[in-house]
């Protein structure tokens, strides 16, 4: 099952990233475009993810793909910007980026239109701008198969689902408080990344905590940082075998279930959010067998 995934997905990840969300073109031919998508696919360089509005017009839907739902909790508020395809460049340097992403959108540019593009990077070896490590509860190296790949299925097995949403953060207020403040809001001591035995109800570790939900909330973080002008935060980037997990995560964190809101929203806020099925490769090619007549 390994095997037959985006080499991204369970890749060690690399320093540099272009994130990119494309719409339709009108009156698109979509066998043709997803076909052409898979013509232009170079495995290691991205990852391909198909969003509803270009998959509810081909022959067979993805069972579990939806659009990113829009809501809001107690003082915050969740968008959606559902696009129709999602590329994820990556690479060692910023030319090889530029490079490969040139080459990409020219090549789709007769079936989408570029619709929204983000420079990603790793920052200070994993961390978020606020200088927290990410992803610390992600799944080792054996389970990240279980947790992120679909594992039956013909035309499936080895695809993934992805939670792509886009966070800005407000990182001069964050650091205008105390250690013991921004380590409360974590829930985290910085220096060392221990949990907080007595971290509050609204901490981002007491309200994502993956195992604290039924069932365990198990997904694959691979977001990475961007900074463009003043603006900052985080590319957000969650692989799963389904997208009930992360879904399940973000209305805890917005307060929907239980008043509490992630105190991550006291500082940063969303502004984009989708959805995507990354399907599997097979002879160095997205496999798009599952969509029969293609």
């Amino acid at each position: 099952m390994r095997n037959l995934s985006q080499p991204f997905i369970l890749a060690p990840s690399k320093p540099y990233g272009l994130s990119l969300a494309f719409r339709t073109v009108p009156d698109i031919d979509p066998e043709r475009a997803v076909n052409r998508l898979s013509d232009g696919f170079e495995p290691g360089a991205a990852v391909v993810g198909l969003g509803e509005p270009l998959v509810r017009n081909l022959p067979k839907t993805i069972p579990g793909l939806r659009t990113f739902p829009a809501f809001s909790g107690p003082a915050c508020t969740v968008p959606s910007t559902q696009a129709s395809l999602w590329v994820l460049v990556t690479g060692e340097n910023r030319t090889e980026v530029f490079e490969r992403s040139e080459s990409f959108v020219r090549h789709l540019d007769k079936d989408f239109i570029l619709e929204d593009s983000m420079d990603t990077f790793i920052y200070a070896g994993g961390r978020d701008l606020t200088g927290y490590e990410d992803g610390t509860e992600n799944p080792n190296d054996a389970e990240r198969p279980k947790v992120a790949l679909v594992d039956r299925g013909k035309g499936l097995q080895g695809s993934s689902f992805v939670a792509v949403q886009r966070w800005v953060h407000n990182l001069d207020l964050f650091h205008s408080q105390s250690k013991n403040q921004r380590n409360n809001i974590i829930g985290r001591k910085q220096d060392t990344n221990e949990e907080l035995e007595n971290a509050p109800l609204s901490a981002h570790v007491k309200r994502s905590a993956q195992e604290s939900y039924d069932p365990a909330a198990f997904m694959l973080r691979r977001s990475m940082p961007w900074s463009r002008d003043r603006e900052r935060g985080l590319e957000f980037i969650a692989f799963g075998k389904t997208l009930d997990a992360f879904e399940r995560v973000l209305r805890r964190m917005t307060g929907f279930d239980d008043g509490i809101v992630d105190a991550l929203f006291s500082f940063s806020r969303p502004v984009r959010g989708g959805y995507y099925w990354c399907p599997p490769v097979r002879k160095n090619r997205l496999d798009l067998s599952y969509f029969s007549r293609l």
